[in-house]
């Protein structure tokens, strides 16, 4: 079955289960249609990821993304061509978009709860690319697993997914903070001062 093929079949199965989805996003219970979401998405490709989320301009924001995997891209960008137009309830992503003030997020990791503001980032400018090294204070406590997601997620959640695997060259876990290190905001403004 083609990239197209799958899309198509994706948002005929999404526009039959909307009903269900709003019901539950209204009752404020999404984790009731978590898995049917989780299979409805694994229909499209089993390796991508998704994430039901408030949208900047719609009420719901729904991410579809491959993680920047090439191999994901023809059928994230299948995907996002066959979605239908954005609208005041929905907006469709192919890849995670930035938040606007990532300091201002906490997330649950395991039984910790982790706030952004605290993520300092060492960076180091090579022409057009950065290489990061991304430091919290509770990474030291995390599984390996959390530990990789907790390095990668505040940098897409500040650059956007698309960004950050275009801008940031090597991104590495440091346990202990480095010197000259930067926070989120900053990172942003030094990632949108590269040359083009």
């Amino acid at each position: 079955m083609t990239p197209t093929e799958r899309a198509e079949r994706f948002w005929t199965s999404w526009h039959e289960v909307l009903p269900t989805i709003a019901a539950a996003l209204g009752d404020r219970e999404p984790q009731r249609v978590e898995q049917l979401l989780c299979d409805l998405v694994a229909e499209l490709h089993p390796d991508l990821h998704f994430a039901l989320e408030r949208g900047e301009r719609a009420i719901y924001a729904f991410v579809v993304t491959g993680q920047e995997d090439p191999e994901l891209r023809p059928v994230t960008d299948a995907w996002k061509a066959a979605a239908p137009p954005d609208d005041a309830i929905w907006e469709f992503h192919d890849s995670v978009p930035p938040v606007p003030d990532p300091t201002l997020v906490t997330v649950n990791i395991g039984q910790h709860r982790v706030s952004l503001a605290d993520v300092r980032v060492h960076a180091q400018v090579d022409g057009d690319v950065i290489d990061v090294a991304v430091h919290h204070p509770l990474l030291s406590e995390l599984a390996p697993d959390m530990r990789q997601a907790m390095t990668f997620m505040p940098l897409d959640a500040t650059l956007g997914e698309r960004v950050a695997g275009k801008r940031l060259r090597r991104v590495e876990t440091a346990e202990q903070e480095p010197e000259d290190t930067i926070g989120l905001l900053e990172l942003r403004d030094l990632v949108r001062g590269l040359p083009s």
